[in-house]
């Protein structure tokens, strides 16, 4: 009787406490509570669901040879929508709950949904160097299958759960991306099913204008079916060398130089406060000295962004050896450092040894749970950007970034944009070394107002001939959004190909001014 009394009141406190604090503080800030005790666990069942059910798909229906069919199927489902009249923009099928943009699609309950399960690898041509992959093949899957015959993909994103079709329809970067660019820039075909139904294929020599124009279109100029990926030989470790920079024009010189150098297999940075950052840089290598290796991958193991900042607070240097695909991901158990927010505690040695082989929970499901409450509030008091600014407009960035939001750590990963006829290029006819400077946590300056400060980011970034990242929040109007985007050859395209009745302009899609 007297645990049960304990007990009960234990809940009764935990209810008083949520009603001094107030629900909406209880769920922004203690939503660990739920985390912990839903979410984490649910994460794990939803993962070996997933696991069990693509491998079920794989066996039963869902073989490569197959993937023609299901080709036809998308084909027959967009020609049912044109004898039905082509009444309503058509999208993918997808639940948007599942994609890891944390924007939740509203458009998909009013659209004719096309339902796509593509998610197979189809071939790996080791003579031509190239993947062939379905849209919903994601980055774990990918990087499990190459890894294991000795490939990688040149820029592989972060999160396994990133789909290749999400990376080509919008974007995506890794540390290795100063010398390869974009995810857009290691693909070298795509095949797609346009409004009319009919299946083409686009590279640099066939259909070119589309095949330039794909990227950052968020599916609206058509459904993409297959792409091809540039692979390359990979080795067993990253040898990864951290060094810690005082003074903001110190942190941009060294980080800009340790971005030139093509000697660097990976480069990047996190940034602790407006004069304290961390540059690291790396190498692949089938050797590692016994004695400087981490395996940062396992469970029990500190944050990557806590472990790297160890140095910042020592002031010294350091090299380590890091299993190659421990390193791709070591910013996922965290999700970058947005876990501390949700989890205070979770990088306590204790709870990482019995907990952290169930840590992150799924992006997925945070959204799916998260309900309208959540969302306002998340909206209001937090932040998720990625702003990709020119490399020599860096130290004036962070300047900005610094008086309008103070959110730290911030992620500095550089990139090469070459020039080119699409919505992202430099400005001028020459490839030029730009920097994604992600900001992902709760502000901390006093006069943070959601719209009005990110307006004011997205004003800095256009006036430097920089691009937003579309799977967050955009609070341009169009005029804005197409002075920072290169929309001539996409306007083109939709004309001719049809598109304005099939698909949404892409503005009207992920704009937060267009969307109800």
């Amino acid at each position: 009787m007297e645990p049960l009394l304990c007990l009960a009141g234990v809940v009764v406190a935990f209810l008083l406490w949520i009603k001094i604090k107030g629900v909406d503080y209880v769920i922004v800030h203690q939503r660990w509570i739920f985390v912990c005790l839903f979410l984490l666990p649910l994460s794990v069942v939803f993962d070996v669901y997933y696991h069990v059910r693509a491998w079920l798909i794989f066996k039963m229906c869902s073989a490569p040879k197959l993937h023609d069919q299901r080709v036809r199927d998308i084909q027959r489902q967009v020609s049912e929508w044109r004898k039905e009249g082509s009444k309503t923009h058509m999208c993918t099928g997808r639940p948007g709950w599942l994609t890891v943009s944390l924007r939740v699609g509203k458009y998909k309950e009013t659209h004719k949904n096309i339902m796509i399960n593509m998610m197979d690898i189809l071939e790996v041509d080791t003579k031509r160097q190239v993947v062939r992959v379905e849209p919903l093949a994601n980055m774990g899957q990918v990087t499990a299958l190459l890894t294991s015959i000795g490939w990688t993909l040149p820029v592989l994103p972060e999160l396994d759960d990133l789909t290749v079709g999400g990376l080509v329809m919008g974007t995506g970067i890794e540390s290795s991306s100063h010398i390869y660019g974009l995810f857009q820039h290691i693909c070298v075909a795509f095949e797609l099913v346009l409004a009319d139904g009919s299946l083409v294929r686009c590279t640099e020599e066939e259909n070119s204008d589309l095949f330039h124009a794909v990227p950052w279109s968020c599916g609206t100029l058509g459904f993409l079916v297959a792409a091809e990926i540039k692979i390359v030989p990979t080795k067993a470790w990253v040898k990864l060398r951290y060094e810690p920079v005082r003074g903001l024009e110190n942190i941009c010189k060294r980080f800009t130089d340790a971005s030139e150098n093509k000697q660097n297999t990976f480069v990047e940075g996190l940034q602790y406060a407006r004069d304290a950052a961390v540059i690291m840089t790396g190498t692949m290598t089938d050797h590692a000295e016994p004695d400087k290796i981490n395996r940062i991958g396992l469970h029990f193991k500190p944050w990557f962004f806590k472990h790297v900042e160890g140095y910042l607070r020592d002031d010294q240097a350091g090299v380590e050896y890091i299993p190659l695909r421990q390193y791709y991901h070591r910013h996922t158990r965290s999700i970058f450092w947005e876990i501390q927010d949700i989890i205070p505690f979770g990088n306590n040695p204790i709870f990482r040894w019995v907990f952290g082989w169930m840590v992150p929970p799924k992006i997925s499901l945070l959204k799916l749970t998260q309900g309208e409450t959540i969302r306002r509030l998340y909206e209001q008091h937090h932040v998720v950007q990625d702003m990709l600014v020119p490399m020599k407009n860096l130290q004036a960035a962070i300047t900005r970034f610094h008086q309008d939001i103070d959110v730290y750590p911030l992620w500095l990963c550089p990139f090469l944009l070459p020039p080119g006829r699409g919505m992202v290029h430099p400005k001028g006819a020459e490839e030029e070394l730009y920097v994604d400077i992600g900001a992902y946590g709760e502000p901390k300056v006093k006069h943070f107002e959601a719209k009005a400060t990110t307006r004011q980011l997205e004003k800095f970034v256009r006036d430097v001939h920089g691009f937003q990242m579309l799977y967050a929040d955009v609070y341009m109007d169009r005029e804005e959004f197409w002075e920072m985007f290169d929309g001539r050859l996409y306007h083109r395209l939709r004309e001719e190909l049809g598109c304005k009745d099939a698909f949404p302009e892409v503005y009207d899609k992920i704009c937060k001014s267009a969307r109800h």
